[in-house]
């Protein structure tokens, strides 16, 4: 599902305009990306599920073309971890 198909979807369900729709879809993700950015950034929403900000390592890897060895630099990531009634709908 593209973003323009999720607008929609709010749209109808909610009964709103596309454009109240998509202001709302683009303020919560303004939303979870603050708070994400924030040293501890953990966004949950209870049935949903949990976006949280993990730190990976750095580590060594190889070249998958000429298998010479390679540094990845260490990073922040997000996870999402689904809620009970996410996991039970699927």
């Amino acid at each position: 599902m593209t973003k323009a198909e999720l607008v929609e979807n709010m749209a109808n369900d909610a009964g709103l305009s596309k454009v109240a729709a998509a202001a709302a879809l683009n303020a919560f993700m303004d939303s979870v990306t603050k708070a994400l950015k924030k040293k501890d950034g953990k966004v949950t929403l209870v049935g949903f599920g949990t976006f949280s900000k993990v730190r990976r390592k750095a580590r060594k890897g190889r070249n998958p073309q000429t298998g010479a060895p390679i540094k990845i630099k260490a990073c922040s990531v997000v996870k999402f971890r689904p809620g009970k009634k996410l996991k039970n709908a699927i």
